[in-house]
């Protein structure tokens, strides 16, 4: 959606349970909005699996270094946007 110096954005949409993003690791601080109500299903690299509640509008904010695969355990179709921040934090004067 936009891709500068400064912002990523992102649209991931899962059209069917079980669709993912795949394994990745977040190189960036990013924010996500969710387009709907439910939940999505993160596994972690140590195997564990967990069902993260969201609310359509509401996002939420995680550091760099994530690393998981986001899957849809919804039975409907459903989408969130990713916003990563390219640039390093400022530092206060």
């Amino acid at each position: 959606m936009i891709d500068n110096e400064r912002v990523r954005v992102t649209e991931w949409r899962f059209k069917a349970p079980g669709d993912s993003t795949g394994w990745h690791r977040h190189e960036y601080d990013y924010v996500v909005v969710p387009l709907f109500d439910g939940f999505l299903e993160i596994h972690l690299p140590d195997g564990e699996v967990i069902q993260w509640p969201v609310q359509n509008g509401v996002p939420y904010y995680k550091p760099l270094g994530a690393e998981h695969d986001v899957i849809n355990p919804n039975d409907f179709e459903c989408a969130f946007v990713e916003i990563e921040l390219l640039e390093a934090p400022r530092t206060a004067a």
